[in-house]
């Protein structure tokens, strides 16, 4: 027999995350993209955002079940789940239907993106289509690239336009490499000069210059959430790579990250095997697969 669920939405990222947060700790890795996203919220509001709620799913004793949020910049704006049981998904679903809510994708942890993408379709009479896949990592024992030349620096305020040239460039090679249609999934038109800037303040963005000075790649991640540093975006222009410049950038950051404490993250393409192969062998560990699913 289906276990009952409560549905609980709001606005208020600061409501969320301290109704959430000792839960949450629990899970920071996992939990990743909520925590990042919804502490962002709380301390600089939710700007131009189209939607901007979370959503916490507790069972019959009040327990939490399951945490989804919609917060993404960008069209169809997908239902981000976390993990969740099957029961839980089926009463997010159609308490999401119940808002009114036109639901066109879901993303966030797998099975449980999946099944909630399937019940709207179901609910609606569309369909679903599977895009992006991506697997989240976490550093075990960091293993050193082979030395190359150059050094690891904070990007200047003076490049911040040059910072967001690179950021573009790496959304576009993404595709690229999976063999998608450039701006598969709007989250490179989504990406401004204002983010560059927060991640300017926050100290997280970085290029690795070569022994001449040149700037041959970039490297950002997210401020710590319940101790989890997330590293990305990892960007090497087309006429540099094979060359060990993110092998490098990569290790540095992550002994960065670690030597204050953090546990250190990334998520990579699945249709991307070179970067898998490249963080694997950093000694990356995979944590969870994640799924982007239109519903149309």
């Amino acid at each position: 027999m289906p276990i009952e669920h409560d549905v609980w939405f709001t606005e208020d990222a600061g409501e969320f995350l301290a109704r959430t947060g000792d839960h949450l700790a629990q899970e920071p890795v996992t939990g990743t993209v909520v925590t990042t996203i919804a502490q962002r919220i709380r301390e600089t509001g939710r700007g131009g955002l189209v939607h901007c709620w979370f959503a916490v799913v507790t069972g019959p004793d009040g327990a939490i079940t399951g945490i989804a949020m919609r917060t993404a910049p960008f069209a169809p704006y997908p239902v981000y789940l976390l993990a969740m049981p099957d029961d839980a998904v089926a009463a997010l679903a159609a308490a999401v239907l119940e808002r009114g809510e036109d639901v066109g994708g879901a993303t966030g942890l797998r099975p449980a993106a999946d099944l909630f993408a399937a019940a709207i379709a179901d609910a609606t009479g569309r369909s679903v289509a599977n895009g992006l896949h991506h697997r989240l990592f976490e550093l075990g024992t960091l293993v050193d690239p082979r030395p190359v030349p150059g050094r690891l620096r904070p990007v200047r305020p003076d490049e911040a336009e040059l910072a967001l040239a690179w950021v573009q460039r790496f959304f576009a090679d993404a595709d690229e490499q999976a063999g998608r249609p450039a701006g598969h999934d709007g989250e490179a038109a989504a990406f401004g000069i204002d983010d560059v800037q927060r991640k300017l303040a926050e100290d997280v963005l970085w290029f690795w210059e070569d022994a001449e000075g040149r700037v041959v790649h970039l490297i950002g991640a997210n401020p710590p959430a319940y101790g989890v540093s997330r590293i990305g975006p990892v960007s090497t222009p087309k006429e540099e790579r094979g060359r060990g410049w993110a092998g490098a950038a990569v290790a540095e950051v992550s002994r960065l990250l670690r030597e204050r404490g953090d546990r250190v993250i990334l998520f990579t393409d699945q249709a991307n095997p070179t970067s898998n192969a490249l963080y694997q062998a950093l000694g990356y560990e995979p944590v969870v697969d994640t799924v982007r699913i239109d519903i149309g």
